[in-house]
Order: C-alpha cells, then structure tokens, then sequence
C-alpha cells in the first residue's frame, strides 16, 4: 500500500520524539544529584588504603570474636590456672624460658607464638583474648562518650542562658582535668576494695577504665556539636520549625542530628584509636585491667625480656600498632571523605 507524504512526516516526527525522550531520560539520568553521604562512600570505595584498612580491621575484629573458636582448635590457653592447660613444667625449663615453640625452638602447631616466659601460658592465646578485651573497651568507651558528647553538644548549642554556660563550664572544667590522675586515685581504691573478691576486682576495673575512659572522652565531641548547632539554629528551617511550635527534643534529634552525621562519623573514627591507646597505656602501667588479658598488661609483662626474647614484646607491640595505625588511618580517610571542600 503506498504511502503518502503526510504519512512520512508524521512517521519521521514520532521516531525524532522517541529519540528526543531517549536522550532526555538518558541526559535525567547522568545528571542525577547525589546525597553528601552517597559521595563520601564513594569517595571511601575508591581510596584504597582507606579499604585497606578497612579490610585489615575487619580481619582483626573476627580475630578477636572468634578467639575461642582458634584457641581450642589450637587446644592452647592463655590461663594457666584453666584445668585444661599444660602444667608448667612442661612448656618451661628451669630458668624459667620456654622450652618449647618459637623463637628458642622450632616450629610447633602446640604453641605456634611460643609460650610467656614465667607465666607459661600461650602467646597466640594470650594475644587474641588481649586483643579482644582492647576492642571492647575502646568500643564502649567510644559508643557512650560519642552518645554523651552529641547530647550535651546539642543541648547546650540550642540553648541559650544559664543552660549552655552551665554546660559549656563543666566542659572546660574536665578538660582541665587529667584522667591519669583520676586512675591513679581509682586504682588502688578499687584494689583494697575488692581484694578478697578477684571476679568482682576484675569486673571493677573493666567498669571503672571505661568510666574514665568515657568521663574524659566526651568533652571534644561536644565542643564541636556545640559550634555546629549554634549555627545551624539560625539557618531557616529551624527557625520555622521554632515558629510553627515543633517541639524542642524533634527539632534537636530529628532537624539537626541528620545534619551533624559527618562530624560525629568522624570524631568516632579518630576515638577508637585514642582509647585503644589509652587502655594499653594505663594496663601497661598497672591502672587498667590485671583480671582479663590484656595488650597493655603484655607489654608490660614481656619488658624484663626484651633483650633475650624479643618475640614476647614485639607481638603486643606490633598488634597495638596495627589496630591503632588502620584505625588512625581510616579516620583521616573518613575525614576527608565527608569533608565537602575535598574534591579527589
């Protein structure tokens, strides 16, 4: 059937309008807009010591949950009082060094660390639960100073008077305040405390080294919040959320929280690696925990040796200096990644 030249027209217009609406959703999508927080994670994705350490933390993290998985796989103990452990005398000589494992001696599945010089239990064993105690230390200190700071921070920045200079003293008042002092009055009342007790005096000193931890820990975050917020009080939806009478505790938590994530993602990335410091310092000292194995409690045992057996300190050593690094490290990268003056 022929066809006349109107009908050509016409079938010439429609397939230019299919291939102009092509081009237009195709040009809609290109230019999609992308949430601040859908550009950090894409920022994080391509910087690859910033994945790097994340997957080296991952690993480190599953280490420690599953710490009693390898140890009885391994069937090794880091308590030598545990029924199931190797009495002493069989691991060491008479010196009281191992006989046994690395580095003295070679290689064995048995003790594939070597074992603690004096103390007789296993390093590998010893290492994981230390490592495991450090992270959930550093992990609760962080979460509930992180929680007190934000609050505090909001409070006082939304308030105005009495309220925010109230706060805003107390802040500076435990800033000025050391925390190795308040371990170093804590600890040995804890001690004579609990001293007839050792569950209770071990369970005592993981509260109280958190509680110092947190005390401390929160007065940077605040600060911070605090400058956020006064300027985000005056920005216009908060001031019309004021005058349409919304709530003061839904302004704070559902208006101004959405727009202070990236601050408090980074003041955590950079916490956790302050604490897991602080809690091998002051174990290393003796002011944090002598119940539960520990990193810092490690290096403090392992430095009489460091001369005849270097292994025993440099395991702690290095395992603080891994999980401190990757942390310290992710944390710059987080901070430039929700930095929007940062263009990578």
């Amino acid at each position: 059937m022929a066809l006349d030249r109107g009908d050509l027209v016409v079938e010439e217009s429609t397939a230019l309008s299919h291939d102009e609406a092509h081009e237009s959703s195709t040009t809609t999508k290109e230019i999609a807009g992308k949430s601040p927080r859908q550009i950090a994670f894409s920022r994080l994705r391509r910087d690859k010591l910033a994945v790097f350490c994340t997957l080296t933390l991952v690993f480190l993290v599953l280490l420690a949950i599953c710490a009693p998985l390898i140890t009885r796989f391994f069937d090794i103990y880091w308590d030598v009082s545990d029924p199931n452990a190797p009495n002493t005398t069989d691991v060491l000589d008479f010196d009281g060094y191992p006989k046994i494992g690395p580095p003295f001696h070679g290689f064995t599945w048995d003790h594939p660390l070597g074992v603690a010089p004096r103390k007789g239990y296993d390093n590998l064993a010893y290492l994981l639960y230390g490592l495991r105690t450090s992270l959930v230390v550093c992990v609760l200190a962080t979460v509930f100073s992180t929680l007190i700071g934000v609050v505090l921070g909001l409070v006082a920045g939304f308030s105005r008077g009495w309220l925010d200079r109230g706060i805003s003293f107390f802040t500076d008042l435990l800033l000025s305040f050391p925390y190795l002092l308040a371990m170093l009055a804590l600890a040995p009342i804890i001690t004579s405390r609990f001293t007839t007790d050792l569950d209770m005096l071990a369970k005592a000193q993981v509260i109280s080294l958190i509680s110092i931890l947190v005390i401390f820990g929160w007065m940077g975050l605040a600060r911070l919040i605090r400058g956020q917020v006064l300027s985000l009080r005056e920005r216009e939806f908060i001031l019309a959320a004021e005058v349409i009478g919304v709530p003061t505790r839904q302004i704070l938590f559902k208006e101004m929280l959405p727009n202070l994530v990236a601050p408090i993602v980074i003041s955590i990335s950079l916490s956790l690696p302050a604490f897991v410091a602080a809690e091998a310092g002051l174990s290393f000292l003796g002011l944090g925990l002598t119940g539960y194995p520990s990193l810092g409690k490690m290096v403090a045992d392992a430095t009489p040796y460091y001369a005849d057996y270097g292994l025993y300190l440099w395991l702690p050593v290095g395992a603080i200096a891994l999980l401190t690094l990757s942390l310290n490290l992710l944390g710059d990268a987080v901070r430039d990644a929700f930095d929007p003056r940062t263009r990578r």
